[in-house]
């Protein structure tokens, strides 16, 4: 269980990251190019660490064949094989706008619910 989360909590994270996961890989591509491992830890640092390796690259094969990415390979800093890269297209671009406008307007409205739906300590009759 992630450290800090209530019981449970790991698996309803789980579910709302999996509908938003493929958008926040174009917003990490949007900042630069980046390969596999890079991903799994811009995601863990940003409080995301539920996503594995194992979950992302079958994503980025999704959006690649959606030609919203494309990958090229280049050397390894660390003198390695080549690794595999990821860079935004066109179409990945318009994507990445329309999904972040999709994304404020759901999660406003869906903060209001919440929000407004706190127990004010009385019961219903």
């Amino acid at each position: 269980m992630t450290k800090g989360v209530p019981a449970g909590g790991d698996q309803r994270r789980s579910q709302l990251l999996r509908g938003v996961l493929d958008l926040c890989l174009l917003a990490l591509i949007a900042e630069r190019p980046r390969y596999g491992f890079e991903f799994v830890a811009a995601l863990d640092d940003a409080g995301l660490d539920l996503v594995s390796e194992g979950s992302i690259y079958p994503l980025l094969a999704r959006l690649e064949r959606e030609e919203l990415i494309s990958s090229y390979r280049a050397p390894s800093a660390s003198g390695g094989a080549p690794r595999k890269y990821y860079r935004l297209t066109e179409a990945g671009r318009a994507e990445l706008t329309s999904g972040r406008a999709v994304w404020h307007a759901f999660s406003g409205r869906v903060g209001r619910i919440l929000t407004a739906a706190e127990p004010t300590g009385e019961s219903a009759p």
